[in-house]
């Protein structure tokens, strides 16, 4: 007998496009066929970052430069290359020193990752920096504004745990590129965690709940809080040169008054349901339009 999985009931039937994780806060991103549903959102997403020798959070946004480090994932190390850089390994199951590191106006504790991993960020991109990882024990939460009464962990992603594009968002923001005459760009400008089919041109942007059926039960998800842009979709991913193409475009139609007037691209997602649960690229799922 061959078991029947029903889908849950929806407005409208989505899905999964791609799967996205960003290793190292503000470097480059890998794109999976399947990731694990974690407490602070997908597995390994942001779950290192550089800081400053006061353990200050450092991005693209001063430091571009950061988008040509590209992360691989091994069964037990996390390969790091960068142009004109020896290959830097590292293993997924040491840790060194504990520390605290600020990340926006959290302070959270971390753990070094050692003076190899220090030097090797500090000569590529030319001044005094450390990794670190992610304490697992720590419990930072997201805006509870946003997301009720959902206690929603986060690593170290800027404030929600899973970021939700759509490709159909993306093939108009490049209709409106190549309109200006500029050539169209990846979505890894974007550097969403989960890409939806299915949907209209930004159609993300209505959603309230997403639910994936896998074998070992739902993934449900919730759509709280548009994601408002930085420069960082401006930094070319190939090239770490930033420009400002891309910030025209979005300001020439995503511009949203639910965040006064902050141009937005993709929706920030909490985790209601589906810790230790699997999602893979095809698999379908049900989505419900949000009404506030």
């Amino acid at each position: 007998m061959v078991d029947v999985v029903n889908e849950p009931e929806g407005d409208l039937s989505v899905s999964v496009a791609s799967l996205h994780v960003y290793p190292i806060k503000s470097c480059g991103g890998i794109t999976l066929d399947e990731t694990l549903v974690i407490e602070t959102g997908f597995e390994f997403d942001r779950a290192w970052m550089v800081v400053d020798p006061a353990g200050g959070f450092v991005t693209q946004r001063e430091l571009p430069r950061m988008a040509l480090i590209q992360p691989t994932l091994k069964m037990s190390e996390m390969v790091l290359r960068a142009p004109g850089m020896l290959a830097l390994h590292v293993a997924l199951d040491r840790v060194e020193a504990a520390t605290r590191v600020r990340v926006w106006r959290d302070e959270v504790a971390a753990y070094d990752m050692g003076d190899l991993c220090a030097q090797w960020f500090s000569d590529f991109l030319g001044r005094p920096l450390r990794l670190v990882r992610f304490d697992p024990e720590q419990k930072r939460l997201s805006d509870h504004r946003w997301t009720g009464t959902l206690d929603a962990e986060n690593a170290f992603a800027d404030g929600f745990p899973i970021l939700v594009a759509s490709t159909a968002g993306l093939a108009e923001f490049n209709r409106r590129l190549a309109a200006q005459g500029q050539d169209p760009v990846t979505m890894a400008r974007f550097r969403p965690n989960l890409v939806l089919d299915g949907l209209d041109a930004h159609g993300e942007d209505a959603l309230g709940d997403l639910v994936f059926t896998t074998p070992d039960g739902p993934v449900r998800l919730k759509l709280v809080k548009p994601c408002a842009r930085c420069p960082i979709p401006d930094v070319d991913p190939l090239t770490g040169e930033p420009g400002h193409a891309v910030g025209d475009v979005l300001a020439s139609y995503r511009a949203d008054a639910r965040m006064d007037g902050a141009l937005t691209f993709g929706m920030n997602a909490v985790i209601v349901e589906g810790i230790e649960r699997v999602l893979r690229t095809g698999l379908s799922g049900q989505a419900t339009y949000r009404f506030d």
